[in-house]
């Protein structure tokens, strides 16, 4: 893992976290208990903080930055990670707030200020716009995402099997690079 201080922003990582060797942390960046940055994610906290809420995964290729103050964003905008989020490959997350137990489908965009509520499921490919506010309990779908349907009870218990799939699955990763460094040094 590569991980960057920026200025006097420092990333403060949980022991219990998982961030592979070919992610890049830089800056105000804090990431929970149990979370996971898979490969080539890039969480870049430079000019504003991103927080990452326990449990959470950020999946294959995600891009998480922030929006400085400025005259066009007063105050800026900040990333906001809620516990137990599914964040699928590819995702950019931008100073926008994910509640917890959300699934961010493969290839979303989620733009600044926009909200999302807990047990959302954002859709392949979809586009959150500047601002928006998704309610809770429901699949979105669509550039610009639009609110589809009422989540089944099947996709509400999918979101925390996810999020316990993906616990389960960084800590095995911990174990085999143990193993692996144990045997280096072995010989």
């Amino acid at each position: 893992m590569t991980v960057r201080v920026f200025e006097n922003r420092q990333p403060t990582i949980a022991e219990s976290a998982y961030v592979d060797a070919t992610a890049l942390v830089i800056g105000d960046v804090t990431i929970g208990d149990d979370v996971s940055l898979w490969p080539m994610v890039v969480a870049r906290g430079d000019i504003h903080s991103i927080q990452i809420g326990a449990r959470s995964n950020i999946q294959d290729g995600s891009i998480l930055h922030v929006t400085h103050d400025g005259p066009f964003a007063p105050q800026g905008y900040g990333l906001s990670i809620g516990s137990s989020v599914t964040v699928g490959h590819k995702v950019i997350l931008h100073g926008c707030s994910i509640g917890d137990h959300c699934l961010i489908g493969m290839g979303a965009t989620i733009m600044d200020g926009a909200y999302l509520e807990p047990q959302t499921m954002v859709g392949a490919g979809s586009l959150v716009a500047p601002g928006k506010h998704l309610q809770g309990g429901y699949l979105w779908l669509g550039s610009p995402a639009r609110q589809v349907r009422p989540l089944r009870a099947e996709e509400l218990a999918y979101l925390n099997y996810s999020a316990d799939f993906y616990v389960e699955l960084k800590n095995r990763h911990r174990e085999t690079n143990r193993a692996a460094m144990r045997a280096i040094n072995a010989v």
